[in-house]
Parts: structure tokens; sequence; C-alpha cells
């Protein structure tokens, strides 16, 4: 399944820029960035469980947003992109 993590980290102080690079970084073992704040992850339902798990023990929810948007197994005509930013196709081999 798709699902779309967005974050809005408060970076009023020192700790909130280190949780704003915590939550990036643990988003990008899950999937890739395709926006500033924005990562899709192609996971099951028990790797988004642990994602979401990791995520909330990392922000301050008085100060901080997650979204997580369920976009399902058929996910391909509900995602359109306009722009320039080139995005890596998920179900493709990944060779480094």
């Amino acid at each position: 399944m798709l699902i779309v993590v967005v974050y809005d980290i408060s970076v009023k102080d020192q700790k909130g820029a280190k949780r704003l690079a915590r939550v990036a970084k643990i988003c990008s073992r899950y999937g890739q960035r395709v926006q500033n704040s924005v990562f899709e992850c192609l996971i099951d339902q028990l790797t988004f469980v642990k994602l979401k798990t990791e995520l909330t023990k990392v922000i301050v929810e008085k100060t901080d947003s997650l979204r997580f948007y369920n976009l399902g197994d058929h996910y391909e005509n509900k995602v359109t992109h306009i722009g320039t930013k080139e995005v890596l196709d998920l179900t493709d081999a990944l060779i480094f």
C-alpha cells in the first residue's frame, strides 16, 4: 500500500531542528522524499504500524504535526505529478 507521510516540525529551538532531522531520517528508511516534508512509502500494514510508532516517539504533539494518507494498494490512478522533481518508481528494482 502507498502511505504518504506529511510532517510539520517546530524548529524554534535546537531540539526542534534535531527532531526535524530525525523524522526525515526515519521516513527515508521507509520511502522516498517527494517534497521537503513529504514522503511516499510503499509498505505493508505491519511496516506502517512500525513507521507510525517510530515517528510518534520522536515528535512533540503540542508543537509538531504528523499526517498519514493511506492510498491503498491501487494508488496508481490516485497520484498526479506536475513539475520538475523526478521520483523513483518504487515498484522497479533499484540499483545503486
